[in-house]
């Protein structure tokens, strides 16, 4: 599986839309591992793009801490996994987390 989650100074960006990198983590989730990460430069912001995006990258799940409706709405169209509210920790942490259902989410911080 991979999981991608916007990250700003190292950490989870709280602004989806408008984060400039991603991690990209590959996990085994029989074994509950991370098997390798890769962080890639964000696209320039354009409305819509982020979903088809990571899909294209093989994203099955974004680990985000808010994000508007209609990203969701995309992200659902392109099979991907949204998982909100997350708190702004290192991307490996949230995954270990999430790997061990222990992932604790909050409100979707995105008002739009």
């Amino acid at each position: 599986m991979r999981i991608a989650i916007p990250i700003a100074d190292g950490k989870l960006a709280m602004h989806f839309g408008h984060c400039q990198r991603f991690a990209l983590i590959d996990v085994d989730v029989e074994t509950k591992k991370i098997l390798y990460r890769e962080d890639i430069d964000a696209p320039e912001h354009q409305p819509g793009l982020l979903p088809p995006w990571l899909a294209k990258r093989g994203v099955q799940l974004v680990i985000a801490g808010g994000m508007g409706q209609r990203a969701l709405g995309l992200f659902a169209e392109q099979g991907i996994q949204v998982l909100v509210g997350a708190p702004a920790e290192m991307p490996e942490s949230l995954v270990a987390d999430y790997l061990a259902g222990t992932l604790k989410t909050g409100d979707n911080v995105c008002d739009h």
